[in-house]
């Protein structure tokens, strides 16, 4: 289905003066299904605009709750953590109370705590449609915990690892601990030999591109929502311009007649000094 749905949606256009309402509608579905097909960014940046374009009142607050839950599991696939301001909203604190206990998961990387998690509320996960979602993030817990044992740990063995992480086996830290250092989400080598993990001096975060990125990032949210808020701009239409081309030939009429009076008065004042030259002659 999500497939078919992807594919109607690169058929179609979307009516661009379509109301919020559907907009935002719009916008949600277009964010659940890239969710699922992996685009994590587009999708993010679909589900924060239908947030926005909703309107904020008590009679769209099951809608708010059903996107914010889409929108908390892809800023935690795309390895950000939610604000903690969001899930003290009162309108989504106690629909949002599984997916905050989710996101403490998986910021300290307990792979246990998430698996408890999953299971005590695999039902409403199940309801809300997303549970393919969350046993995604399993991957995004691990790199979590392994990203913190590398800054807590200059040396360390794969068995902790494997005991720190739950893991089944060595082997299994071992190819998890490679994929993330290949992925560059630690910087560490390993000792195959030995067995062990050894991770390199941390750097100045100031002086890599991070901080460049992130301002990117920052920059294009808000040009794209100037661009947004322009498009949503409502201008008049085109009966005013009948109006000032009505205006501008009323003025070019009353000049026309300033002009003739003019003219007349100069030819009056003509014959009156062509009639006094005469009588003085």
């Amino acid at each position: 289905l999500y497939d078919q749905a992807e594919r109607l949606a690169a058929r179609s256009s979307f009516p661009t003066d379509a109301p919020n309402n559907l907009l935002a509608r719009y916008l949600y579905y277009m964010g659940r299904i890239e969710a699922v097909q992996l685009n994590y960014s587009q999708a993010q940046v679909h589900l924060l605009e239908a947030t926005r374009k909703a309107p904020s009142t008590p009679a769209t607050a099951g809608f708010q709750q059903t996107v914010h839950k889409i929108y908390v599991i892809v800023e935690l696939l795309m390895g950000n953590i939610p604000e903690r301001s969001l899930f003290r909203t009162p309108v989504l604190k106690k629909p949002l109370q599984p997916y905050f206990e989710l996101a403490q998961a998986v910021r300290v990387g307990d792979l246990s705590q998430f698996q408890d998690v999953v299971s005590r509320y695999q039902d409403q996960f199940l309801k809300d449609q997303v549970l393919i979602l969350v046993q995604r993030l399993r991957h995004n817990v691990i790199k979590a915990g392994i990203r913190s044992i590398s800054v807590a740990y200059s040396r360390i063995s794969l068995r902790d690892i494997c005991l720190k992480l739950h893991l089944d086996s060595e082997e299994d830290a071992e190819y998890i601990v490679a994929k993330a250092i290949r992925d560059g989400v630690i910087d560490a080598t390993i000792d195959h030999e030995k067995g062990f993990v050894k991770s390199a001096e941390v750097h100045n975060v100031y002086g890599t591109s991070d901080p460049q990125h992130a301002f990117d990032k920052r920059i294009t949210f808000c040009l794209g929502l100037y661009n947004e808020s322009v498009k949503s701009m409502r201008y008049p239409g085109g009966d005013h311009r009948k109006e000032l081309a009505y205006a501008d030939e009323a003025i070019k009429r009353e000049r026309e007649l300033a002009q003739e009076i003019e003219n007349e008065e100069y030819d009056s004042d003509s014959d009156a000094m062509d009639d006094a030259t005469d009588e003085d002659l």
